[in-house]
């Protein structure tokens, strides 16, 4: 995903977690689900951060192992916020925390950080945790049984995505706190918003708004539903956020 676009999203999603944390929310997730964005989180943190320590001090980045977060110390030399891991199972996270700190960000923890996640929330009491692009979502998939769905039902499901973008085949899921969940459709180079739900549409759900969407297409039109030509992915994002900015 080229710079333009990508600093275009996660400018949105700085303003939509802004919007979030004036509202007194304090568990927040931002993701830009882009087929490389594993490989660049350190830059995408990097990037978020950029204009959002000047407004939070006492900023304290927790990345998911110590590698990474030494990764990122080296090259970001000094910051004005701290830069720490989420530690393992044999270090409690909860000593990671200082008094002084006053704002959380996770970046990018898989399923198996989730339980130090949790804990972390726990210890932060009320001030906000914010996830960026996390991989926490195989805790609901990889069938880790009746402590996943606890975990789920417990912690995940509070969490409050602020902001999310995720390119499909022709289309778009789309959040911006505080606006609804959002589907788009791509007709001919154009996006139009077809859906709009307070919860996430998933699986069937997501399957059903598109079919419905395709199926009322105009029969005696002779343009074809789908476009010929496969844009390439890059393009496709800056089609949908060239619509979103309108």
């Amino acid at each position: 995903m080229e710079g333009h676009h990508r600093t275009v999203a996660i400018a949105q999603s700085r303003i939509a977690t802004a919007a979030a944390l004036s509202d007194g929310q304090t568990l927040l997730q931002v993701e830009l689900v882009f087929p490389e964005i594993a490989l660049q989180a350190q830059s995408i943190a990097a990037q978020f951060l950029a204009e959002f320590e000047d407004i939070h001090s006492g900023v304290k980045v927790f990345f998911p192992d110590a590698g990474s977060a030494a990764l990122a110390r080296r090259d970001w030399g000094q910051t004005a916020f701290k830069v720490t891991d989420l530690g393992s199972s044999r270090t409690a996270v909860e000593d990671k925390i200082e008094p002084e700190d006053q704002l959380f960000l996770l970046i990018n923890p898989a399923a198996v950080e989730a339980a130090q996640v949790e804990k972390l929330y726990i210890a932060a009491g009320d001030r906000p945790v914010i996830i960026l692009n996390p991989r926490l979502e195989d805790v609901a998939t990889t069938g880790t049984g009746y402590a996943g769905r606890q975990l789920r039902d417990r912690f995940l499901n509070k969490i409050e995505s602020c902001y999310y973008i995720r390119p499909l085949e022709d289309a778009a899921l789309f959040r911006c706190y505080p606006q609804p969940w959002q589907v788009w459709l791509e007709t001919n180079d154009e996006y139009e918003l077809i859906s709009e739900t307070a919860q996430k549409p998933v699986g069937d759900d997501l399957e059903r708004i598109l079919a419905k969407a395709l199926g009322t297409a105009d029969p005696d039109s002779t343009t074809p539903a789908k476009p010929l030509k496969k844009k390439g992915f890059l393009a496709e994002l800056q089609t949908f956020l060239k619509a979103l900015t309108q």
